[in-house]
């Protein structure tokens, strides 16, 4: 009996191992994808390194795929750091979410945002008590 739980403990260690080198590798595909990304849109990838956030299984022409998402810190003017994400099953990016440079652009100035509400608060009505509506 000792024989066959060594045997299954090494393939079980063996199964790790597989496993860790598959998501290693699938993580350097996402850097590469973040940093690609990053270049194309005027961005500077921080840190180099994107990480692991999450895993979940999406239906994808009635198959379905493990898609993981990878969180990432960029930067838009060289002073600040806004967070991105990507999505990729297998080695194809299948989204990503990069923070909008609306109003880091040179030369746009307040007055040509969208107005921003004064108040972000909704005033709601006292509760009534179920004894004051009958009176």
């Amino acid at each position: 009996m000792s024989e066959l739980s060594d045997l299954l403990l090494l393939v079980l260690l063996l199964a790790v191992i597989g496993l860790w080198l598959k998501l290693s590798r699938a993580r350097e595909q996402a850097t590469q994808e973040g940093r690609q990304q990053c270049q194309q849109h005027g961005l500077q990838l921080l840190d180099e390194s994107v990480g692991l956030r999450g895993m979940r299984m999406r239906r994808v022409h009635g198959r379905w795929l493990l898609e993981r998402c990878y969180t990432f810190e960029v930067s838009i003017d060289g002073d600040d750091r806004e967070p991105g994400r990507l999505w990729m099953i297998g080695q194809t990016l299948t989204g990503v979410s990069l923070p909008t440079i609306q109003s880091h652009l040179p030369g746009l100035s307040a007055e040509h945002l969208p107005p921003t509400p004064a108040d972000n608060v909704v005033p709601l009505r006292p509760r009534l008590h179920k004894d004051s509506r009958l009176h």
